[in-house]
């Protein structure tokens, strides 16, 4: 079995706590093959809605140049990228990235409600309701499909992040169960342009997205597809990877990525 964790942040990313090097040592006594850095890069400054004039990337190049010189050869590493929020200004977008060092791997994904909402984010927004996150969840997936469509990321990650936030953390009890041809035509997106999506395994908690959206990816002739844990503490790198894979394999996959320089290794499930 092939153990690598595909979704981790250091204290690069805004809500990080510690080196790459301490995050690639509890790679290391977690028994992983491989981890990838996964560190965040929004268009908008930290829990605001104040568009950037620059994004410094040289703190992600020293830090895993330090984790290399120390583990490289015991875990393999990886430098990726969570690209967040591109609809947000997608020509904003653009002009960071070509500042951009080479990436393994980007995660596009989306923390960010559209201007009906404030532009808020889902992590911090307070619904009054549940008929609120019903609609939270229509605009959430609007905006995830513009992101579909732009399409120059590896993967999609954590598609059904808003019930982390909705049902884990503010105690409702709602369900995607209800937007089956919206996350089809989003899948169906990603497989044209060639993007592929994560299981997120939440940090050994539910995953993201669940066993009904896998099989229907899978059924669509989605392949391309990683695993990460979403760690931001040392603790929690590699949880639920091994389940992760479980849980693919009783959705048909046989197989599963990593990546170098955006080019996919599979691994046998």
């Amino acid at each position: 079995m092939y153990l690598a964790d595909y979704h981790t942040h250091s204290r690069v990313s805004p809500d990080g706590h510690v080196s790459m090097l301490e995050m690639a040592a509890a790679a290391a006594a977690a028994g992983l093959d491989e981890i990838c850095f996964t560190d965040h890069f929004e268009p908008v400054e930290p829990r605001t809605t104040i568009l950037r004039k620059t994004f410094d990337w040289s703190a992600q190049t020293a830090e895993y140049a330090d984790a290399v010189a120390k583990w490289d050869g015991a875990v393999k590493l990886r430098l990726g990228l969570e690209l967040g929020d591109q609809p947000v200004d997608p020509i904003l977008v653009e002009q960071l990235l070509r500042g951009m060092p080479e990436m393994d791997f980007i995660i596009g994904s989306v923390h960010m409600l559209s201007p009906k909402f404030d532009s808020q984010d889902l992590a911090w927004i307070q619904e009054p309701d549940e008929k609120t996150c019903y609609a939270e969840l229509e605009d959430y997936l609007e905006t995830m499909l513009q992101m579909a469509r732009w399409g120059k990321f590896t993967v999609l990650g954590h598609m059904t992040l808003p019930l982390r936030y909705m049902n884990d953390k503010r105690g409702f009890g709602v369900s995607m169960d209800g937007f089956g041809a919206e996350i089809e035509t989003i899948l169906r997106t990603l497989i044209e342009n060639g993007c592929g999506i994560e299981v997120n395994t939440n940090r050994g908690n539910q995953p993201l997205p669940g066993e009904k959206w896998l099989k229907l990816y899978r059924s669509l002739g989605g392949e391309l597809i990683t695993l990460g844990s979403d760690a931001h503490r040392p603790e929690d790198v590699g949880k639920g990877i091994r389940d992760g894979q479980a849980l693919l394999r009783d959705c048909g996959f046989t197989r599963f990525c990593t990546f170098e320089k955006q080019c996919p290794i599979w691994h046998a499930l």
